[in-house]
């Protein structure tokens, strides 16, 4: 974002950045959306999680909303960027500075922290009387589609990325780690929306895959709207007991055969 603003000034820069990050969003998205909704359709039709199809109207529904989104991030590099004048960011461009391993630890705990801030503040979303504010726009969508990956109201997309200005300021990070974690986040959320399930027979069963999350996991939240709160990996419902008592029998269903549905 600084080298846009260097570039280009505060405005045009946080539109072009409004730019990339939905066109990278619509690339990954509608990658998804097309194997899976039409190209390949009847091949993995098994693995569609709901049976049914999302209509045309709830999909524009998730672009637009992925639109408002795409601002409100580029809004926030803006703030960021701010934060760099201000001599708060430890945001650092040379490599050298810190070293190749601390880029691989630096993105590792991007991952974990951004993990257990999105497992509480999504619980936190669910309570009555934030849900309606912050997270019903998302769960309109409660059959998702791939386009539903940022489909968020703005006070709620605000608060998904609020993390990352923290981390700005209390760890080095090099824009190398951020991009990463960004695109990272984004396939995760692709996958958790896709709405047919992608992991293979077993993943349940094995002692470290289990962990990590599946295209089930998250679709039987958006369906049943509770429970399944995790974002990457499954440690936080595990062990706080909120994983949906029926997933990975649902899960198991899907991808050995016996259903194809968790309607």
């Amino acid at each position: 974002m600084h080298i846009l603003i260097d570039q280009f000034g505060w405005l045009t820069g946080a539109l072009i950045s409004a730019f990339f990050i939905f066109f990278r969003y619509a690339i990954m998205a509608g990658f998804g959306y097309l194997i899976f909704y039409s190209w390949k359709r009847r091949r993995f039709i098994h693995r569609k999680i709901q049976q049914r199809l999302p209509s045309w109207y709830a999909v524009r529904h998730e672009i637009g909303h992925s639109l408002l989104s795409a601002a409100i991030f580029a809004l926030v590099g803006l703030g960021i960027y701010g934060l760099k004048l201000a001599g708060w960011s430890q945001v650092y461009t040379d490599t050298s500075e810190y070293g190749a391993l601390y880029l691989v630890f630096s993105f590792l705990v991007l991952i974990v922290v951004h993990d257990t801030y999105f497992y509480w503040m999504h619980r936190l979303m669910h309570h009555p009387r934030l849900f309606k504010l912050l997270h019903l726009v998302h769960h309109r969508s409660n059959n998702p589609t791939p386009w539903a990956s940022l489909a968020f109201h703005p006070l709620e997309a605000l608060v998904e990325i609020a993390i990352i200005p923290v981390l700005v300021i209390l760890m080095p990070l090099h824009p190398i780690v951020l991009f990463a974690f960004a695109t990272w986040s984004l396939t995760w959320n692709v996958v958790g929306h896709l709405g047919f399930e992608l992991f293979p027979a077993g993943w349940l069963d094995h002692p470290m895959l289990k962990w990590l999350n599946t295209s089930t996991h998250h679709n039987m939240h958006h369906h049943y709207s509770k429970g399944n709160y995790s974002l990457y990996f499954n440690w936080w419902d595990r062990w706080l007991g909120t994983n949906h008592p029926d997933y990975e029998a649902t899960f198991k269903a899907l991808t050995e055969g016996s259903d194809n549905s968790v309607v």
